[in-house]
């Protein structure tokens, strides 16, 4: 009995071992971004949950920190897949937030590839890597890729673009020929999502959490923070969108920059409450 007790003791201490070196591979990229070199683009479907709206602000938040503010990137809105239901208009706070920054492939999705393809280019051409944060679905990246395949053939895809994934729902509505395409021709990560907390990424979706408002300081979070709370509850669940039960419940979902800490090696961040204490200002 003792023998008996003492086996099932030393498995279950294989078994936690295993599992915490899991948990800590999956924390960043076995790649590592390369601030001075790479692209970081961060891709939102806005389509049709509002999740995207919150992912936005915390993008904004996190390239404030001194830590990244060298981080050369480009948020693109509107990437969505084949989906039902309407889109969440994140323009009003994409302007807040990024400026002329960002990239609207909603309006035009052709003259948004060629505006993300310039920069690409140039950091391809420099020697640097393209990473993408797939916060929706890889229909708008599947576009960009055959892009980079004509304008610079040379380009070892599998080798220099980097897409991160970490939904299974946004894999099942993009369309399948682009999701086989891109995980055929490039890098292609899908981490645990960033919905839950304790797998190994971050967990970004907390409900009823307003500590937000005290721990901003500086004003322009704080009202691009405001702003994205106020467009999140004004379009959840409205006219057939999806209803994020967070976000109705007076919480956060900004689950998609899951796949934004990973790409900067930030994967040991718990959840919302952490970030914030982390990257408030």
């Amino acid at each position: 009995m003792i023998a008996n007790r003492m086996s099932k003791s030393f498995l279950l201490i294989l078994l936690l071992a295993f599992t915490s070196n899991v948990l800590l591979a999956q924390q960043n990229s076995s790649v590592p971004f390369d601030i001075e070199e790479d692209i970081l683009l961060v891709q939102l479907d806005c389509k049709t949950d509002v999740d995207d709206i919150h992912t936005a602000a915390a993008l904004f938040t996190l390239m404030n920190h001194p830590d990244f503010r060298a981080v050369l990137y480009i948020p693109v809105a509107g990437t969505y897949g084949v989906q039902e239901g309407l889109y969440v208009p994140p323009n009003d706070l994409l302007n807040l937030a990024f400026g002329k920054k960002w990239v609207d492939a909603h309006a035009d999705r052709e003259v948004a590839v060629k505006k993300v393809m310039k920069q690409v280019k140039k950091t391809l051409k420099s020697g640097g890597d393209v990473w993408i944060a797939e916060a929706g679905q890889s229909d708008f990246s599947a576009l960009l890729i055959q892009e980079i395949e004509h304008a610079l053939p040379e380009i070892v895809l599998s080798e220099r673009v980097h897409i991160v994934q970490h939904s299974n729902w946004n894999e099942e509505v993009t369309a399948s020929e682009s999701l086989a395409f891109v995980k055929a021709t490039i890098d292609y990560h899908k981490i645990p999502d960033g919905n839950a907390v304790g797998n190994g990424t971050p967990g970004f979706r907390t409900p009823g959490y307003e500590l937000w408002q005290t721990q901003l300081t500086n004003p322009h979070l704080l009202a691009v923070w405001k702003m994205a709370v106020e467009v999140g509850l004004r379009y959840n669940g409205v006219e057939g969108r999806y209803n994020n039960e967070a976000v109705a419940q007076n919480g956060l979902d900004f689950s998609d920059l899951s796949e934004v800490c990973y790409i900067l090696g930030l994967g040991e961040i718990k959840d919302t409450a952490e970030f914030f204490e982390r990257f408030a200002q």
